[in-house]
C-alpha cells in the first residue's frame, strides 16, 4: 500500500456532467434505498437508553445470533465500537497489540490512549494485513511493574479490501489465548470479507472474543455500527458507550435501515466486488500505473511522476471522485453502476494517453 499522500480525503465538488456523479472515494458515500427509507418509515420505537426500542432490541440479538456472540450493542460508528471495544477489555496501564496502519491505531484519534489509558503497541503490517506471529509473540510484555499489562490483540477484516487468511486468524488468535490475551475484531467489512471468501460471518468471528461491525459501508445503511461479545464485554461497554455520549434515543429509525441491509444488501456485495475486479482490470497496463487487483471492493493505484493530485483533479473535472489519503484509491459501492466504472476507466485512460 502506497503512503503518498495526493490531497485531501474530502474532495471538491466535482464538476456536472450528463452522466452524474461516479463517486469512488467510500462505500461510505452511499445514500439509503427507497425500500430502506421505507422501512426506517414504518420502524416502531422506543427509548434505547431505557432498553426498550424494540427495533433496536431486535437488531441486537439478530446482529449477536449471527456472529455467534452472546450480546450486541448498537453504535453511531465503527470508531466508536472500536473505542468501547478497548475500554472494556483494557484498564488504564495496559496496552493493546495492532497493525501500525489498523484502523484502531492509526485513523481513530488516538481513543484509546486518551479516554482510556491504554497504550498501543504497532508492529510492522505484511502486504496483506497480517502481523507475523513471531512479532506478537515479541511482542507481549513480561509481567512485570517496569511493563504496561499486554492485554488485548486486534485486528481487523477486510485490512484495504484483503481478506485475512483464515488460517492465519486462527494461528494469531490461538496464540494470543495461549498467552492470556483477549482478542478484538475490526470488522468494519466483516461481510465484504464473508461474501468474498465464502465463509459465513460468524464463523470468521469465532476466534473473537469481541467483534466490531459496520453498518454504513458496503451494507449502505445511513448510520451504524455494533460490537458484539459476551454479555459481560457488552454490559462493560454500555457503560463506556454511554461516557463517550452515545447513548441514543428513539434510534429504531437507524436499526430498521440496518435490518434492512442484512436482509437486502449482504449478498450483492458480489457485485461490488466484481465491479471492483473490472476497474482494476480496465487500468491495468496503463502508462505511469501500478494497480494492486482487489480482493473485495477497494482498488489501489499508484501513480507514477507525482502525477496523482493531477488525475484527480482530472477526474473530478469528469465528475469521478476518488482519494488520495493513502495512495490513489477507488472504492466501489450500491450507488455505483457498471456504466459508472467504464466512465471511471475512459477518464483515467485519457489522463495516461495524453501527452
Amino acid at each position: 500500500m502506497s503512503t503518498v499522500s495526493y490531497g485531501s480525503a474530502v474532495a471538491a465538488a466535482p464538476v456536472a456532467t450528463s452522466g452524474g456523479v461516479v463517486d469512488l472515494r467510500s462505500d461510505t458515500v452511499t445514500r439509503p434505498t427507497a425500500a430502506m427509507r421505507a422501512a426506517m418509515n414504518s420502524a416502531p420505537v422506543g427509548d434505547d437508553v431505557f432498553g426498550d426500542d424494540p427495533t433496536v432490541n431486535a437488531l441486537q440479538a439478530r446482529v449477536a445470533a449471527l456472529l455467534g456472540k452472546e450480546d450486541a450493542l448498537f453504535m453511531a460508528s465503527g470508531t466508536q465500537s472500536n473505542l468501547c471495544a478497548l475500554l472494556s477489555h483494557c484498564g488504564r496501564g495496559d496496552e493493546y497489540v495492532a497493525g501500525h496502519l489498523a484502523h484502531c491505531y492509526r485513523y481513530e484519534g488516538g481513543g484509546g490512549a486518551v479516554l482510556g489509558g491504554i497504550q498501543p503497541q504497532p508492529l510492522a503490517q505484511q502486504g496483506d494485513g497480517t502481523l507475523l506471529l513471531a512479532d506478537i509473540e515479541a511482542a507481549i510484555k513480561p509481567d512485570d511493574e517496569h511493563f504496561a499489562r499486554t492485554r488485548l490483540l486486534c485486528l481487523e477484516n477486510t485490512w484495504n479490501g484483503n481478506v485475512l487468511p483464515a488460517s492465519y486468524v486462527e494461528a494469531a488468535t490461538a496464540l494470543a489465548r495461549r498467552r492470556g490475551l483477549a482478542t478484538h475484531l475490526d470488522g468494519a467489512r466483516l461481510f465484504n470479507a464473508a461474501v468474498a471468501s465464502g465463509v459465513a460471518p460468524g464463523e470468521i468471528a469465532r476466534h473473537f472474543d469481541s467483534v466490531s461491525v459496520c453498518f454504513s459501508k458496503g451494507l449502505g445503511a445511513p448510520v451504524g455500527s455494533m460490537l458484539a461479545g459476551s454479555r459481560e464485554l457488552i454490559a462493560r461497554a454500555r457503560r463506556v458507550r454511554k461516557m463517550v455520549g452515545g447513548g441514543m434515543r428513539q434510534v429504531g429509525v437507524l436499526a430498521a435501515a440496518v435490518d434492512h441491509a442484512l436482509t437486502h444488501h449482504v449478498e450483492r456485495l458480489a457485485q461490488d466486488h466484481a465491479l471492483a475486479a473490472r476497474l482494476a482490470q480496465g487500468l491495468e497496463g496503463l502508462p505511469g500505473l501500478t494497480v494492486k487487483q482487489p480482493q473485495t471492493n477497494i482498488v489501489f493505484v499508484d501513480v507514477a511522476g507525482g502525477r496523482g493530485e493531477a488525475l484527480l483533479a482530472h477526474l473530478r473535472a469528469r465528475g469521478v471522485l476518488a482519494t488520495g489519503l493513502i495512495g490513489l484509491r477507488f472504492v466501489t459501492h450500491l450507488d455505483v453502476n457498471a456504466e459508472g466504472i467504464e466512465r471511471a476507466i475512459a477518464a483515467v485512460r485519457e489522463f495516461c494517453e495524453t501527452p
